[in-house]
């Protein structure tokens, strides 16, 4: 697995979005930069806090201080793609990071367990042919994997519930367990295979930018 610049992240997931320009939408670009120092600010609030839960959602480390360049790992990228789809689901951005950085471990190792596997047989159209069921989703891949948020009661006005919970489930069955056992009113799920290899490939054709003026 790789180390990328941040402008790589950056243009490997405008690109993965469909964004037609050569460079990322200043939107993005900003999306991005409020997610990372979201990360930032709530982890030092949860050390501060003493809280069980003090690794970041996209860094594998503390800031190195100013002049100095961050690397992103493959996982670090696709937990920031990932995060950018909650939000679009219209959940709050401290939320999108928090999860992200309670789940990390079991999405982490997910995430390279998915990116080892070959992909003519994870996408091989009639091998999804014959497995597909009656009332399947339709995910486009033989293996999916969901990153599932469950609700167990009403959303208060911040759009979080005291109840919310994430986890990352292989397979449909494994969805339906974890919202029966947290007896959940509503959920979420983002499919996370194909977004993992498309991103992969992306990350891959998107050249290191050197910093300041060329």
């Amino acid at each position: 697995m790789g180390q990328y610049k941040r402008n790589q992240v950056e243009e490997a997931i405008s690109r993965t979005l469909g964004e037609k320009s050569a460079t990322p939408s200043r939107e993005l670009r900003t999306r991005l930069k409020r997610l990372l120092d979201a990360d930032r600010a709530l982890t030092i609030a949860a050390r501060k806090a003493k809280s069980k839960v003090t690794n970041y959602a996209f860094y594998s480390s503390d800031s190195p201080g100013k002049g100095s360049e961050v690397s992103f790992s493959d996982y670090e990228a696709f937990a920031l793609q990932t995060s950018l789809r909650v939000l679009d689901h219209a959940w709050p951005q401290s939320f999108a990071v928090n999860a992200l950085r309670h789940i990390r471990s079991e999405l982490e190792s997910e995430h390279s367990r998915i990116l080892k596997q070959d992909p003519g047989k994870l996408f091989g159209k009639e091998r999804i042919k014959r497995q597909v069921r009656p009332g399947d989703l339709g995910v486009g891949n033989t293996d999916p994997v969901f990153l599932t948020l469950v609700s167990g009661q009403t959303v208060l006005s911040d759009g979080i519930a005291d109840q919310t919970s994430a986890k990352v489930c292989r397979g449909m069955e494994r969805v339906s367990k974890f919202i029966q056992e947290n007896n959940a009113h509503s959920w979420t799920l983002f499919e996370l295979v194909n977004q993992a290899h498309d991103l992969e490939k992306q990350l891959a054709a998107v050249r290191p930018r050197s910093r300041g003026r060329s």
